[in-house]
């Protein structure tokens, strides 16, 4: 009896596993389009990873009844949600929106300051993705991101803590201060398949 539904039509393309998340620093790597961070510059093991691409649509309507006759897209946003286990200075710092690559952190010392937070800082966030092969990768780069999270460790009896933080894609077109004319056609970054 032959097949049916939805068969594999390549599995080396079938993704299982979570994301290394990068941070670096936006201003230093903002003229490289491809990957600039390294494993050092991971934060380390992760509860989850998550990607969305937000798209709003106007949708244009006419006759009687209204029939769409026509689709564009007013507004776009990209970003990564992830949840990391490793609760150190330096992660609880990117968390609360401090570029973690213009300071000095230790894994277990160091201070984060609670209260008058401000806007946070831009940082370049790579999220490196390694499909179960082993060979096939899938990079999402964010040159110029900032972290928006509301901070929450749940500590629990029985399982490692997860905090969970966005990272929001920001413009990194030569339209703004702090942005680079590579990204002037992809102003929020891009995914890279190798």
């Amino acid at each position: 009896m032959a097949r049916t539904g939805p068969v594999a039509t390549d599995t080396s393309t079938v993704a299982l596993g979570l994301a290394q998340i990068r941070v670096g620093s936006s201003s230093t790597y903002i003229a490289s389009p491809g990957s600039a961070l390294s494993s050092s510059d991971s934060i380390g093991s992760l509860a989850s990873t998550k990607f969305t691409g937000n798209t709003d649509w106007y949708k244009l309507e006419g006759g009687f009844p209204l029939i769409e006759e026509y689709t564009t897209p007013i507004r776009e946003g990209a970003m990564l949600e992830c949840a990391f286990r490793e609760i150190t200075p330096k992660n609880l710092a990117l968390a609360h929106g401090t570029d973690i690559s213009t300071g000095t952190y230790t894994v277990h010392s160091g201070e984060v300051v609670l209260g008058g937070r401000t806007a946070p800082d831009y940082v370049r966030m790579e999220a490196l993705y390694t499909y179960p092969n082993g060979t096939n990768t899938m990079t999402i780069i964010f040159p110029r991101a900032q972290v928006s999270a509301n901070v929450e460790i749940d500590l629990q009896a029985e399982d490692a803590a997860a905090v969970p933080i966005t990272f929001e894609s920001k413009n990194a077109s030569s339209d703004v201060s702090g942005g680079d004319a590579i990204w002037d056609d992809k102003p929020l970054g891009h995914i890279i398949f190798a």
